[in-house]
């Protein structure tokens, strides 16, 4: 008894241009016919179809806090008015000339007077708020007035914070840095599997996060006013995150042509 020949199976495979998507899914294997495939493709439409590379990217930056603020507040309380001004204004007065000295512009230095009487006595107190970009010379500014000054005069803890335009230029960064892993994901791709990558077809951005630097849960228990300067600047700490979508056109191997 002789056994039935098994047909020979016949894959088909579309190369499916972007603007046909919908095509995809009409492939037959063996004999059976898909109701989406009418014909075969022609020579001339294989050789127009454009195939593509679907590739994602991602990438993470992170980006410490650019300005911190710190403010001194000076006060007095004397039973005569011009007394408790004197008072204020002379250390006023040396504050003020020593962040002068120190290089510090009068556009980050803002001050600000308070005077009333409070029972049967005068009392004044000025602040100074005082905005730092280079963190080095904040410290040295502030452990410079400690040393100079008495005890009733106070100087905040620094709070660091970011400017909306350096918030901005970190989730760019972020989204150009995804977009350049995906290219060499891409490039990478049709390296090896022996083609050329061609154009762009399409590049989306189809995720981002944001967040702030955390310490750990120990350092998290104290006060604020207790972390080091390392340990606010850490908790300031922006991080960005960028994932993008980019489908590459794909070309042939270029054939090196023969000098005669």
């Amino acid at each position: 008894m002789s056994l039935q020949q098994t047909p020979p199976s016949r894959v088909f495979v579309e190369l499916v241009p972007w603007a046909d998507r919908g095509r995809e899914n009409n492939l037959v294997s063996g004999t059976e016919t898909l109701p989406g495939l009418r014909r075969h493709l022609s020579s001339a439409q294989t050789q127009t179809a454009t195939r593509e590379v679907h590739v994602s990217g991602t990438a993470e930056l992170s980006a410490g806090p650019n300005r911190a603020q710190v403010t001194v507040r000076v006060s007095s309380t004397k039973e005569a008015a011009a007394e408790a001004k004197k008072s204020v204004c002379r250390r006023l007065d040396y504050i003020t000339q020593s962040l002068q000295q120190q290089g510090l512009q009068a556009e980050n230095v803002t001050v600000t007077k308070d005077f009333r009487r409070v029972e049967n006595a005068y009392h004044m107190e000025a602040e100074v708020c005082i905005t730092f970009t280079e963190f080095g010379k904040m410290q040295n500014i502030c452990n410079f007035l400690v040393e100079k000054l008495d005890s009733s005069v106070v100087i905040s803890p620094p709070q660091f914070y970011h400017t909306p335009g350096s918030v901005e230029t970190l989730r760019r960064q972020a989204c150009l840095a995804a977009v350049e892993n995906a290219c060499r994901k891409a490039q990478e791709v049709c390296n090896l599997v022996g083609q050329t990558l061609g154009k762009p077809l399409l590049i989306k951005e189809e995720e981002t996060k944001e967040w702030e630097g955390q310490i750990d849960d120990h350092q998290s228990s104290k006060l604020s006013s207790s972390l080091t300067v390392q340990q606010k600047i850490k908790s300031a700490t922006i991080h960005a995150a960028s994932k993008v979508f980019i489908t590459f056109e794909v070309k042939g191997k270029e054939k090196k042509k023969k000098h005669l």
